[in-house]
């Protein structure tokens, strides 16, 4: 983006400095820097109108509420969703287990059901649903991954049979990067008669996402990957399927209505939003949006492609680099698995960062079955968003290539 310049003085981290030398974020998978926009609207509910929401009828309640229910029609807009199908949830893990809880509990499964997923999950599209095959409910199976770390759309086609209730997978992944064809996916679960959930965390911050376009039951995001503050989050879902739905939680702001034997639920969405809600967090996440769309999501989808393709083409030049992804700026996001050989990755992140104030994230990302398979001791990423530079990519890999050299 030409406007790259002015955009980063948004953002106050990138203005720190240690040893003399600029932070170089590149740790956006994990979560997001935050524009002053989001951090003064968090501010100023602290500061001006403290209170909480749908309670009191003061003044500094109804300020609150209003400023609430705006940012939550926002958000509900920037994905084209309606707002009874938008609700706030803490991240794209709390979604996710919500509709596994919300299903389950509604016994949507029976014995014998299987619920296809990928063998690129992160643990949040996991975890959840291994507690319904530990109770015998539902069976697992997994879609592989061809040689280059795209899905299989052979083995998805073989595997969705009548006995799938429920198809899972990644929008994007948070690992080797890949982009899955949803749309396509969505309308095979929807033949097959299969109810199919996106984990969107780390499509949404990059991608135009239009809901009800995906051919999704339900799309799960993360407000603080894409700009807004951390603890905040979505579950978006069809509003037929909200109804029938058993709530996650219970208590405060979700009733109608309570006796001492019986309850009944507040409407959509207030139904699934238990309890006082992250207010602040709410109002920051409207801020954020507001920020993605006058910047315009094709604007950060057309820069993170220049972004990765740069970093993929210059990263494939040094020696004893390995790459895990696509090694396409049309089939990944701007994240980019990899391994220093003969480093171990926390050592190489922790080197990084000492050296050259470079942000990345080491480990196993939280996609333990796909990493572990790649390397046991688990790999480094380096992930991009709209702030990141052509310049911050070079210092990245300048230091990277005189880490390389130095462990020969």
């Amino acid at each position: 983006m030409s406007e790259i310049k002015e955009l980063r003085k948004d953002f106050p981290v990138l203005s720190r400095e240690d040893n003399g030398k600029k932070i170089i974020y590149f740790d956006n998978a994990a979560t997001s820097l935050k524009p002053k926009t989001v951090i003064e609207a968090i501010n100023n509910y602290y500061t001006n109108s403290t209170a909480n929401i749908h309670r009191g009828v003061h003044k500094l309640s109804e300020e609150a509420s209003i400023e609430y229910e705006k940012a939550h029609d926002q958000t509900a807009k920037f994905f084209n969703a309606k707002k009874e199908e938008f609700v706030l949830t803490k991240n794209t893990t709390e979604s996710i287990n919500s509709v596994m809880y919300s299903l389950f509990t509604g016994d949507f499964f029976e014995k014998g059901n299987k619920i296809l997923l990928t063998k690129m999950e992160h643990h949040a599209n996991l975890v959840p649903w291994q507690l319904l095959e530990r109770k015998g409910l539902i069976e697992l199976d997994f879609v592989e991954l061809k040689k280059d770390f795209t899905l299989d759309m052979q083995d998805f086609e073989n595997k969705l049979d009548k006995k799938t209730k429920l198809v899972s997978v990644a929008h994007a992944s948070n690992t080797i990067a890949t982009i899955n064809p949803v749309k396509e996916i969505g309308k095979m679960a929807k033949d097959n008669g299969s109810l199919f959930l996106i984990d969107g965390a780390q499509s949404a911050p990059h991608i135009e996402i239009d809901f009800p376009k995906l051919n999704a039951d339900f799309f799960a995001f993360a407000g603080h990957k894409m700009l807004g503050p951390s603890g905040t989050g979505g579950l978006i879902a069809k509003k037929e399927l909200l109804e029938k739905m058993e709530p996650f939680q219970f208590g405060g702001s979700m009733i109608h209505s309570v006796e001492l034997h019986k309850s009944t639920w507040n409407k959509l969405p207030w139904k699934f939003e238990a309890g006082t809600p992250h207010i602040s967090g709410m109002i920051g996440l409207g801020k954020a949006v507001e920020y993605l769309k006058k910047v315009g999501m094709d604007k950060v989808r057309k820069h993170e492609k220049e972004l990765t393709k740069y970093a993929l083409d210059k990263m494939q030049e040094i020696d004893s680099v390995k790459l895990y992804c696509p090694k396409d700026k049309e089939k990944q996001v701007g994240t980019i698995l990899f391994e220093a050989q003969g480093i171990e990755a926390h050592d190489l992140a922790i080197t990084l960062d000492e050296m050259a104030n470079v942000a990345i994230r080491s480990g196993m990302h939280c996609a333990e079955p796909l990493v572990s398979s790649l390397n046991d001791k688990g790999l480094d990423r380096a992930s991009f968003y709209l702030y990141n530079t052509k310049e911050e990519i070079d210092e990245f890999l300048n230091a990277l290539s005189i880490i390389v050299k130095s462990f020969k």
